[in-house]
């Protein structure tokens, strides 16, 4: 067992170590010991495997992840939490069990993830693992979507509605659907209830598995694609001939003027691209 899921021994690891979550930095700690194997099974760990792990917080997660991969890199905001990560004994035992040079095996990095520079870290396939901050959602998932070196796949913690967005089919297709499904397979691993963590957050979560796939080749201007994507968004509820105008271009691609951006699939918007390409 994992005794940092046991939430009597967590408010007494916190309390000794005189701490608290903070609320603005997303720190909601998983207690439960189902939900951590889950995000692990979708993981599909092997000893020949890199993980990026955000957000590592107390090292729930990352006691896992060490025993599991060949090496893991955890990304923490918090400084609080890096003395903790240290101090961790499970941690660490798990660690040297791995490895008796447990630096090989496991990096702590102090640092923003979004201003952290990746290729310094990591140079050839890792994964991304990680019981993320919620706030940062949807501009991690981008980050790691639009790096040069894309992890062949992210194992992520989120809110359920995110989630729900981002797996989203033509109807209730977002920005944030379409930007992800461009680029990646995404599927729900688990829905996972909100008592799961303490504190007690206030929605669902969900674990969502993203496996970065082969760009659409005949895609050369990424520019032009999301910049007509988001100008179809602009407004939401309009129809297509009201916020993009060209009624011509949209029957050329095959697309029903009067249709609503969220009614496009992927491969619409990629007809449709190129005959604005055109």
């Amino acid at each position: 067992m994992n005794r940092l899921t046991d939430l009597n021994y967590l408010k007494t690891f916190l309390k000794q170590s005189g701490l608290k979550p903070r609320h603005y930095l997303g720190q909601n700690f998983l207690v439960d010991e189902e939900v951590l194997g889950e995000i692990l099974d979708a993981a599909e760990l092997t000893k020949s495997d890199t993980v990026l792990e955000v957000g590592p917080g107390i090292g729930t997660l990352t006691v896992e992840l060490v025993k599991r991969a060949g090496k893991v890199i955890a990304v923490e905001k918090d400084e609080r939490m890096m003395g903790l990560l240290s101090r961790n004994a499970e941690l660490v035992s798990a660690s040297q069990k791995r490895d008796p040079e447990f630096n090989l095996g496991l990096r702590i990095v102090n640092q923003d993830i979004l201003k952290f520079h990746l290729d310094k870290y990591v140079s050839g396939p890792y994964k991304v693992v990680a019981n993320i901050p919620y706030y940062l959602t949807s501009h991690l998932i981008q980050y790691f979507l639009n790096q040069k070196n894309q992890p062949k796949l992210l194992v992520l913690m989120v809110q359920k509605e995110v989630a729900e967005r981002v797996v989203a089919k033509p109807g209730e297709l977002s920005i944030l659907g379409i930007s992800v499904q461009f680029f990646a397979d995404a599927e729900i691993a688990a829905v996972v209830p909100k008592e799961s963590f303490w504190p007690v957050p206030k929605v669902d979560s969900a674990i969502l598995r993203i496996e970065p796939k082969d760009k659409y080749p005949e895609i050369t201007d990424y520019k032009l694609f999301f910049s007509t994507v988001k100008k179809a968004f602009a407004g939401k509820r309009k129809q297509l001939k009201n916020t993009l105008g060209n009624i011509q271009v949209l029957r050329q691609a095959g697309i029903d003027p009067m249709a609503r951006p969220q009614d496009l699939s992927i491969d619409d918007w990629i007809r449709l691209y190129l005959e604005i390409r055109n």
